[in-house]
This record gives C-alpha cells, sequence and structure tokens, in this order.
C-alpha cells in the first residue's frame, strides 16, 4: 500500500515519504565560495550523544548576541553571517565541525584568525573535546612556486607537505604539525581557483586532518589490545597442550577456556565500534586526497606520499589487530569445540559403562528373582499338598475309604506343573506392552 505524499508531478504516482529528502541529500552542506585573500578557522570536537541538544543551544546563544535567526532544533548543519565572521557547522556521526571565515589578507603569516572575532569564551565553550583544529589562508600564489622562505615564515621552520592541487589551480601546503597556540596551519596558494573550488580545497584539507585524527583514535586502543593479546594468546597455547595430553583434567580446561571465550569477546565489544570507524575514517581521508588531485612540488613530499608513510602504517595496526582478535576469538571457539566433543566423548563412554552396569544387576536381580521363584514353586506346592492331605483325612474320617497318603502323592505332580504353568503365563502378561501405550506410539515406562 503507497504510503507517500501527492506527487508533485501530477502525472506520477505518489511520492515515497523520503524522495524529497533524499534527492536534497547531495546538495546538503555545500562548500563555501571564498575570495582571495582569505582566513579560516576549523574546529573539530568529539560529542556524546546527550550533549547533542547543548550544541544547539551553544549556537542559539551566538546567534541571539548578533540578532541572527538561531538553527531549527531538528538542525545537522547551519550557516550564518555575523558582523565581523562567518559560520559553518556540521553535525556528524560522532563529532561535529565548526568553520568560521572572514576575508582580507592578514599583515603577519599567521594573521588574526577568525575565530578571534568571536565573544571572548564562546569558542572555549563549544561542547564536547576538540579531536582538531586549524588555521587556513587563501592568498594569492603570485608567479611560480612557492619559496622556501616564504613557506618557512609560515610554518616556523618545520618541514612542509604539500603539492600543486586542484589540476594546477593553486598549492597547498602544511606541516601536519599542532603548533603552540593549539592549532595545525594550512596555506591555499591561489592561481587560478574558483570561489567555490577555493572553498572545497580548504575544506578537503580540514577534513583530510579531522579524519585522519578520528581514524587514529583506534590506535591507543589497539596498542592496549595488542599486549592483552599476546597474554590471551600464551594461556591458549598452554591450555592447547592441557588438550593433547593424555590424563589431563578437561573440567578445569574447559572452565578455563570459558572464561578466555568471555575474554576475548569483552575486547570484541569493546574495540568493534573503535576499529570499523577506523577503517571507515580511512577511506574518507583516501577519497579526500585523491579529490585534491595532487601535483609534486620540487623538494616537497606530497600529502599523499605523507599519508602513505605516517598514517597508513597505522591504520595497518589497526587492522592486523582486529583481524588478530577475531581470529583468536576463533581459535579459542575451536579449542573449546574440541575440548567439548573430548568431555562429551569420555561422558559418552561413562554413560555406556554405566548402563552395562545396571545391565549386568538387572540380569543378576532377574535370576535370583527366578531362584526365588523356583523356591516360591516349591513352598507353595508344600502348602496347597498340605491343604490336599488335611483334607483327604477328614474325608477319610468321615468314613469315605480314602488313602491320604496317596491322594497326596497323586496330588503334588499335577500341582506342580500347574503352579510352574501359572507363573509361567503371569511373567509373560507382565513383559507384554501396554496395548493403550503401543497405539499411542508411546514406550512403557
Amino acid at each position: 500500500m503507497q504510503t507517500g505524499k501527492k506527487s508533485l508531478v501530477n502525472d506520477l504516482p505518489p511520492d515515497h515519504p523520503e524522495r524529497l529528502v533524499l534527492a536534497e541529500e547531495v546538495h546538503a552542506r555545500p562548500p563555501e565560495a571564498l575570495t582571495t585573500p582569505s582566513r579560516a578557522t576549523y574546529v573539530a570536537v568529539l560529542v556524546e550523544l546527550e550533549r547533542r541538544g547543548d550544541e544547539l543551544d551553544h549556537l542559539a546563544a551566538l546567534c541571539a548576541g548578533f540578532d541572527v535567526p538561531a538553527p531549527p532544533p531538528s538542525a545537522t548543519h547551519f550557516s550564518a553571517d555575523f558582523p565581523t565572521v562567518r559560520l559553518k557547522w556540521e553535525r556528524h556521526g560522532e563529532f561535529s565541525g565548526y568553520t568560521f571565515l572572514t576575508a582580507g589578507r592578514s599583515e603577519t603569516p599567521l594573521g588574526e584568525p577568525p575565530a578571534s572575532r568571536l565573544p571572548g569564551g564562546w569558542l572555549a565553550g563549544i561542547p564536547g573535546a576538540t579531536i582538531f583544529a586549524a588555521h587556513g589562508k587563501l592568498i594569492d600564489a603570485g608567479d611560480g612556486d612557492p619559496a622556501g622562505e616564504f613557506l618557512a615564515a609560515h610554518f616556523e621552520g618545520n618541514v612542509v607537505v604539500g603539492s600543486g592541487v586542484g589540476g594546477g589551480a593553486g598549492f597547498a601546503v602544511t606541516d601536519f604539525r599542532i603548533h603552540a597556540d593549539g592549532f595545525a596551519r594550512f596555506l591555499l596558494l591561489d592561481r587560478n581557483f574558483t570561489g567555490r573550488q577555493a572553498g572545497r580545497m580548504l575544506q578537503r584539507l580540514f577534513e583530510i586532518e579531522a579524519y585522519r585524527m578520528l581514524a587514529l583514535l583506534a590506535l591507543p586502543l589497539a596498542r592496549r589490545q595488542s599486549q592483552q593479546l599476546v597474554t590471551i594468546e600464551g594461556s591458549l597455547a598452554d591450555l592447547t597442550q592441557g588438550i593433547a595430553r593424555d590424563g589431563s583434567d578437561d573440567e578445569a580446561i574447559l572452565h578455563e577456556l570459558t572464561r578466555l571465550a568471555a575474554e576475548v569477546e569483552s575486547c570484541v565489544a569493546a574495540s568493534e565500534f573503535r576499529f570499523g570507524a577506523c577503517a571507515a575514517y580511512r577511506g574518507l581521508v583516501v577519497m579526500r586526497i585523491a579529490e585534491l588531485r595532487e601535483q609534486r612540488l620540487a623538494g616537497i613530499q606530497t600529502i599523499d606520499e605523507f599519508m602513505a608513510r605516517r598514517f597508513s602504517p597505522a591504520v595497518a595496526t589497526v587492522a592486523s589487530t582486529s583481524r588478530r582478535l577475531h581470529e583468536l576469538s576463533d581459535r579459542v571457539a575451536q579449542a573449546c569445540l574440541l575440548l567439548s566433543t573430548r568431555v562429551g566423548i569420555a561422558r559418552e563412554k561413562q554413560n555406556q559403562a554405566l548402563l552395562e552396569s545396571m545391565n549386568r544387576r538387572a540380569r543378576l536381580q532377574l535370576r535370583l528373582q527366578e531362584t526365588v521363584e523356583g523356591l516360591s514353586v516349591a513352598a507353595i506346592l508344600y502348602y496347597v499338598v498340605g491343604l490336599i492331605g488335611y483334607a483327604a483325612k477328614a474325608m477319610k474320617a468321615g468314613g469315605l475309604h480314602v488313602d491320604p497318603d496317596l491322594v497326596v502323592g497323586i496330588a503334588i505332580v499335577p500341582l506342580a506343573v500347574l503352579l510352574v504353568f501359572s507363573l509361567r503365563r503371569a511373567r509373560r502378561r507382565i513383559a507384554e506392552p501396554d496395548p493403550g501405550s503401543a497405539r499411542d506410539g508411546r514406550t512403557p515406562d
């Protein structure tokens, strides 16, 4: 049943409820168009889920101070022009990004960052924890490639990384270091950027470093778990050797294996999200670098080369730890299965021996019962013959010509045969299944 609203075009079926939202998604969060020269400040903060509402309240307080409409409660991105700075805010899965822009050239290499034009304490009061912060400058490239002295003045003599970007439309340079003010620095040199292209390039540079930092959040966790995995692997090796030895305490080993399995699964649960996020952010970093369309500058390492030498090994460490953790989980599970199978086989043997012992006891009881039944026949025959003897004596005393001893002697054989036959018939009836149980497909208890 179609639940969509009326179609925008009468000739079409009703719209899907999410049609317009999905169509606009590709146009959401467009890059800011920049004019040369411009300056930018970017701050990425990790925000806990319960503090998401505080972000909007903080933005609303800034907007109220400049009489600017605040973002709606459901907003995930927001842009506004304030008297001295332009703000762009974007909410992502686990972090939020704040970009502050202002036009104009600074007289000094660092210049006055746009964030300094915010009300005092507002930037420090942003909810969350800073994961990345940077200042960026867009200036004219001039003639030729950027000179070494020029770059050294902007990056305090640090080794820089950079390249031509946008198919030769400009240059991007950074040192990927956090400076004394707590910010990284990016320099974008304009040769023939369009406004949107310059905005995209600066946004990509900020996002490369933000996503790199977010990806590397998994590295300390991977290092801690690597040390823990060494201990677990050693314990598993000892327990596996114990399984291979005869006469080992299988119950104790199974208990230890169960404990190891719980410890490994705890590590998996604690790291699954972070390790998965690392792989996702790594993919975004690679994508953003590819979008730069780098061209080599003489004597300077490209951003792609820098990431390949510094960032990729760290991501590989995380991926290796994740793979090692899942493989260890499988190995512990396999060891538990093997030992459980062996314990099960041992219990089957014990049960089989117990059943054989019960069968032997049942046979002994049957033989004893048959012996008792034979004695019972003799006893019953003795009492019955005695009663017949008393009856014959009574008949003789009554005047009948009866020899009691002869009557007793004649009665012994047929009575014995009758008693044996009766006992055997009773035993066969007991052994026969219950007719009602046989009809229901059940066996008697």
